[in-house]
């Protein structure tokens, strides 16, 4: 194992997480004018409806479905599922999530280069993310085959075996060495992503993640500025026309 192997899987993980969290913190704290995503769905709404669409649903299963599959230990499912078994299910479903996530990121692109006045409108940082996450899911595709391959789910022990040691800080990835270059590629681009993340138009994931604090919410109380009128009835005065 190389010095560079070494380097992008057991050191670049802590740097990409460290730069990620602080990076999305400080933002917040100093930048929360810019944590958004600009819109454009006044210059063209079809195009993006389908496209933000077809890419939100892909990529919110595919990013759910490999943190439960990469974070998983294989002893809390061995007793009803094979690696293998597994391994076939994680090809199927991410490859279809995948394909809905690469064409509805391929229709915003197209639309984000090829329009002009979205073109004009968009920051480079904006264009550059996008290409970067469309490399990524070329990349997710082309270990399909691969993963196919090994129909033992020796690959997918690898790649969770090698997860599961970093978020536990006992990085070790020697089981990396046998895998394929596409595997290797998409892990070192699929931690950039989280290194750009706090830089870009990403942090908007965290509101995403955010609105689910208003299921624990208390209700909000709402009462009638006249005075002793009950909570329950309305003032038909306050409906009549003024």
């Amino acid at each position: 194992m190389n010095t560079l192997h070494n380097f992008f899987f057991n050191v670049y993980p802590y740097v990409c997480l460290s730069v990620f969290l602080m990076g999305s913190l400080a933002r917040f704290d100093r930048d929360q004018y810019t944590w958004k995503s600009d819109s454009s769905q006044l210059l063209r709404k079809g195009q993006l409806r389908w496209g933000s669409n077809l890419f939100h649903i892909g990529i919110l299963f595919l990013f759910f479905g490999h943190a439960v599959g990469l974070l998983t230990p294989h002893f809390f499912y061995e007793g009803f599922m094979s690696a293998s078994v597994k391994q076939r299910l994680a090809i199927y479903a991410g490859g279809t999530a995948g394909l809905i996530c690469f064409v509805g990121l391929s229709l915003l692109l197209h639309r984000r280069i090829f329009d002009p006045r979205i073109r004009l409108t968009s920051h480079r940082t904006d264009l550059f993310i996008l290409v970067i996450l469309w490399v990524q899911l070329v990349l997710g595709l082309i270990t399909l085959p691969y993963s196919y391959a090994h129909t033992d789910g020796s690959a997918m022990l690898v790649l969770a075996d090698w997860a599961q040691r970093i978020v536990t800080f006992r990085p070790d990835a020697a089981g990396l060495v046998m895998l394929e270059w596409p595997y290797k590629v998409h892990l070192v681009l699929g931690m950039t992503i989280f290194l750009l993340f706090p830089f870009s138009r990403l942090v908007h994931v965290w509101s995403g993640f955010g609105t689910l604090a208003y299921f624990f919410r208390p209700y909000q109380v709402v009462r009638s500025r006249k005075l002793g009128l009950p909570a329950t009835r309305s003032d038909p005065k306050s409906h009549a026309p003024r």
